[in-house]
């Protein structure tokens, strides 16, 4: 069973644009002492469409070796083509990613019916050398795959969960509902974190949880408890963060949060542009309304 909390790390770049492996190890590092579960490398907040397929794996062994042994390691290796997230899937296990986290395909929207997802899914799953996890993220995609579908998909053996970014509530509860048991149910939205897991979700990876690891870890542990008001809280006070370094301000503000927490968060890949100085202003108060800075 894969559970706890994942964040979705941000990568770092050096000046001149290439992956830079010091400052990655360093965050790993850094994220060591916080209690998360393990760590997605080349997720949506990782910048996974603006990575080659070397980068990523060169990614995935960096915290493969900066991380402890009992930490798990997700790599998103979600590509338009079946063939091609084959191939990411495999290179990503063999630089020692324990899973795949494989984003629907999405550019022929209208052609992604619930049979061809399913034939994708099935196709990775069949070739993947490591456990497949299906990745659900309509703000992104421009799709939102049905739960209905998600349970076919999740009849391969190798299909082992889901991460579900929509922040749809009655849709978490239709993937309990009809996913199998042992079918693991991760949460990807920061403000659905609390709801998902009171619902039967196992986890979640989450952006929040590179800048509030602490935080996130501890409402899990809450909610397995059962101390739903203290988890209530937490949940509460860091819910703002969370909204501003997804849908408020993305990837650049996540990583000028990160600066301002003292890990490498830098410059992102472009075309994306690097925060404001008057979204960092704006970023640093949110973190110490937070009691995070």
């Amino acid at each position: 069973m894969i559970q706890g909390v994942f964040p979705p790390i941000a990568t770092p770049f050096t000046a001149q644009g290439a992956l830079d492996v010091a400052a990655l190890r360093a965050n790993v590092l850094k994220w060591e002492t916080t209690g998360l579960s393990g760590y997605v490398v080349a997720g949506s907040n990782g910048e996974s469409v603006l990575l080659e397929d070397a980068e990523i794996a060169r990614a995935c062994a960096t915290v493969r070796d900066a991380a402890a042994p009992e930490r798990l390691v997700i790599a998103g290796v979600g590509r338009q083509s079946t063939a091609a997230t084959i191939a990411l899937a495999k290179a990503a296990a063999e630089a020692g990613a324990q899973y795949a986290l494989v984003m629907t395909p999405s550019f022929y929207t209208v052609e992604m019916t619930a049979e061809a997802l399913t034939r994708h899914y099935w196709a990775v799953a069949d070739a993947s050398p490591i456990p497949v996890l299906v990745y659900n993220v309509p703000k992104f995609t421009n799709l939102n795959i049905a739960p209905a579908t998600v349970a076919r998909i999740a009849q391969h053996e190798n299909v082992v969960g889901i991460k579900d970014s929509a922040g749809d509530i009655p849709q978490v509860c239709d993937l309990v509902r009809l996913c199998p048991a042992g079918f693991d149910i991760l949460i990807g939205n920061g403000p659905a974190f609390l709801s998902g897991l009171q619902l039967g979700a196992v986890g979640g990876i989450l952006a929040v949880a590179n800048v509030a690891p602490r935080e996130c870890v501890r409402i899990h542990q809450l909610v397995q408890a059962g101390e739903h008001e203290q988890a209530r809280e937490i949940h509460l006070r860091i819910i703002e963060i969370g909204k501003a370094v997804t849908g408020r301000f993305g990837v650049p503000g996540l990583k000028a949060a990160l600066d301002l927490l003292g890990y490498v968060g830098g410059a992102p890949r472009p075309p994306l542009l690097p925060a404001s100085d008057e979204v960092r202003r704006t970023i640093r108060t949110i973190l110490e309304e937070a009691n995070l800075l």
